[in-house]
């Protein structure tokens, strides 16, 4: 088939798609598409420039931020989008908590071009894993979701089985913040090393509090030798 008749089938594919199911906006309802522009206007999109060299926390200057300086982070550098402020925590809960997983991929998609060249500094794409237990109960991993459209924008290789998290450990987001980085210590594991061995991993989270599990997951994989791992998360807390 031509190219222009394909594109013309798939345009009145997706007309009657919108029209049989039409989308509405995650964010304030409006509809016609999965996040409208008047929300995504009210994202807000954190700094290049003059932040940690760590976890991109602005700080007026490119130096290491305290909390990073005093506790280590296993990722070489973290690479973030979005602050998690009001509007962006009310999207990433109906994508997390709610299963609406076209806000997920919407996301990623919107900043595209930030993944430009991540091919030339990453070998693969692993999300962090959630539980069994959890997986069963939710049906998806948000985490999965995001690390596979990034995969599918870069061509890199994703690997969604290779680390595991023991069913053992509490769900982080119920627990105080002192007692988070106890709890998440030691949980997880890595199922078969071939897929990590001198590989630069890319961890894909989801929003990056305050950073216990994204660390954990990453000194797991370097102490079992991979070659370094960079952190990606949609959104960081200010």
């Amino acid at each position: 088939m031509a190219g222009g008749s394909t594109s013309t089938v798939l345009s009145f594919f997706n007309s009657a798609l919108s029209l049989f199911y039409p989308q509405s906006c995650g964010v304030c309802g409006a509809d016609g598409k999965v996040l409208c522009e008047m929300c995504t206007k009210e994202f807000l999109v954190i700094k290049d420039a003059d932040v940690c060299q760590v976890c991109d926390r602005w700080l007026g200057r490119s130096i290491v931020c305290g909390p990073c300086s005093e506790s280590k982070m296993w990722f070489g550098r973290g690479f973030f989008i979005f602050e998690y402020d009001s509007a962006v925590r009310e999207v990433i809960h109906a994508f997390k908590f709610e299963g609406c997983k076209k806000i997920g991929r919407q996301l990623v998609n919107l900043v595209s071009g930030k993944f430009h060249g991540l091919d030339r500094d990453v070998d693969v794409v692993i999300p962090v894993p959630v539980s069994g237990k959890r997986l069963r109960e939710k049906d998806f991993n948000q985490s999965y979701i995001i690390a596979e459209e990034i995969a599918a924008i870069t061509g890199l290789t994703i690997e969604h089985s290779v680390l595991v998290k023991r069913d053992s450990i509490r769900d982080q987001f119920s627990l105080p913040r002192d007692e988070r980085k106890k709890n998440i210590k030691g949980a997880f594991r890595v199922e078969d090393l071939q897929y990590i061995k001198g590989r630069r991993i890319l961890l894909v989270d989801d929003p990056f509090t305050t950073g216990y599990t994204a660390s954990e997951a990453a000194r797991t994989l370097v102490q079992e030798g991979s070659a370094g791992v960079i952190l990606f998360a949609l959104a960081r807390t200010p």
